[in-house]
């Protein structure tokens, strides 16, 4: 049985791949196709996030009138300020996450993830070997060659 690669998390042989997560996710090589990588974007707007700090712009907006000292004018803003600043930072350095999908006995599975790029690039490269090692080998029968 030749290894292309073993880790913490993930173990891919000449006939297996296996992601030892919770639970432990073992599928056949062979039966594997149409592998492909995924990823989410860390960039990408969240549309909770948007619905909270507009519900929040409307609820300062209507008590803007309710506030009663110089100091409150000040302070509200500021605070409303550090929470936009906040947000912005969790979106941008949230890490992404990498995903290896394939169609695996007729149905569409995911058979890693991780926010790990340089995980994700090892594992995949190994699968792809594995993949490719699985092909029946040509005899090289179906060559054309030109007179």
């Amino acid at each position: 049985m030749r290894i292309y690669y073993r880790g913490p998390d993930a173990v891919v042989t000449d006939g297996h791949f296996a992601w030892l997560g919770d639970p432990v996710r073992m599928v056949l090589i062979r039966d594997l196709h149409n592998v492909r990588r995924a990823h989410t974007d860390a960039r990408r707007a969240n549309p909770r996030a948007l619905q909270v700090a507009f519900g929040a712009l409307i609820v300062t907006a209507a008590g803007w009138t309710t506030l009663g000292t110089p100091a409150v004018y000040v302070s509200a803003p500021l605070c409303a300020a550090i929470a936009g600043l906040c947000t912005a930072a969790y979106w941008r350095l949230r890490p992404q996450r990498w995903e290896l999908l394939a169609n695996y006995r007729g149905s569409d599975v995911t058979l890693y993830a991780t926010s790990d790029p340089r995980v994700f690039n090892q594992v995949t490269r190994a699968l792809r070997r594995a993949v490719e090692d699985s092909r029946p080998a040509t005899d090289g029968y179906d060559l054309v060659a030109a007179a």
